[in-house]
């Protein structure tokens, strides 16, 4: 499939930065540096994976990409009828317009689908805010949504509470597509079903893809999951990328000692075979107080003294790669082509 050469979506230097109060008078005396200066871009009709621990910022680059969260500084350009708006500095009713275009899918299909609802109005209800006043129109776009995701349309009148966790993130599904939108946020869609349900969803999504053109990004924390979806993966590490690159690549030989850790951590389906794991030690670093130098010194089996003074950028080693790190080029690091 060729992708254009202008971006869907560009984001530059994202920061999301939540205040610490304290004090009896409650001043800010601190930051939370969740989203720190994330730049990348997302071609049309593109899957980018975006991993890392629990903790690294991946949810709320996600969410802030979208409004859900306020950006503290940075630019989130998407490209909309020839034109890029900037997502980060949209007025109320110009963000109203863009979100038609942008939707999301949640990690939870329990708590992110309201039990007092029945499908059609929860599918519905994103219509219903973007002006199809009509029941019976949206009636039918809801069972053509339905379809799409594999469900029935006697499913139109049941409530959540009657759905496995796979068919309830097939309605979340359902929900994301209704306004017909060209970038979807995948929030790790199917980490919380079953590892047979999971498949099932994960096709659906490649299968509503290619049908739909649609673009992904797919935040995850399992890169096992990330490599039969995605054409590229970005890791994140303590609120920064720290590896950018096609998914083939990244897997077969990786340039930062963490995506090396991560890549140890996925299980092979081979009894024979025992893969070393790299066990990282201490803590994820702790964003309202980061090490000096680069964050993941502390934790790296490779860091030399430089490490913990100079600040690494992101700067693309090979082309279409980008690294976060001092010792890039000088590391043979393990990787799991298979």
């Amino acid at each position: 499939m060729s992708k254009p050469e202008q971006p869907l979506l560009t984001v530059r230097d994202l920061r999301k930065h939540f205040p610490i109060v304290g004090g009896f008078f409650s001043r800010v005396v601190g930051h939370v540096r969740a989203v720190d200066g994330v730049s990348f871009e997302l071609r049309e009709g593109e899957c980018l994976g975006l991993v890392g621990e629990s903790g690294s910022g991946k949810t709320t680059v996600g969410r802030t990409i979208l409004r859900a969260l306020e950006p503290t500084a940075g630019e989130i350009l998407f490209r909309l009828d020839g034109q890029s708006v900037d997502v980060a500095h949209a007025p109320p009713d110009r963000l109203k317009a863009l979100r038609r275009h942008m939707q999301m899918i949640f990690q939870d299909p329990y708590s992110s689908l309201n039990p007092r609802m029945t499908v059609l109005d929860i599918i519905g209800e994103p219509l219903l805010v973007h002006g199809v006043r009509r029941r019976r129109e949206r009636e039918e776009r809801v069972r053509e949504l339905l379809a799409q995701v594999g469900l029935k349309p006697q499913h139109l009148r049941r409530y959540p509470h009657a759905f496995s966790g796979g068919q309830r993130q097939r309605i979340g599904i359902a929900r994301a597509l209704a306004l017909h939108p060209k970038l979807i946020v995948a929030d790790e869609p199917v980490s919380a079903l079953d590892v047979s349900v999971q498949a099932q969803v994960l096709n659906l999504l490649a299968d509503l893809q290619e049908r739909l053109g649609l673009t992904y990004l797919f935040i995850a924390h399992d890169l096992s999951v990330v490599r039969h979806i995605c054409d590229r993966v970005a890791v994140m590490y303590a609120g920064r990328l720290v590896e950018l690159a096609d998914v083939d690549r990244l897997y077969a030989c990786p340039k930062h000692p963490y995506t090396e850790a991560l890549l140890s951590a996925v299980p092979v389906p081979d009894p024979a075979r025992r893969p070393h794991r790299i066990l990282l030690s201490g803590e994820v670093a702790d964003p309202s107080h980061p090490p000096s130098g680069c964050t993941f010194h502390p934790r790296c089996r490779y860091a030399q003294a430089e490490c913990s003074v100079e600040v690494p950028e992101l700067r693309e080693i090979e082309p279409g790669r980008f690294v976060r790190c001092l010792l890039a080029e000088q590391l043979a690091l393990a990787g799991r082509p298979d």
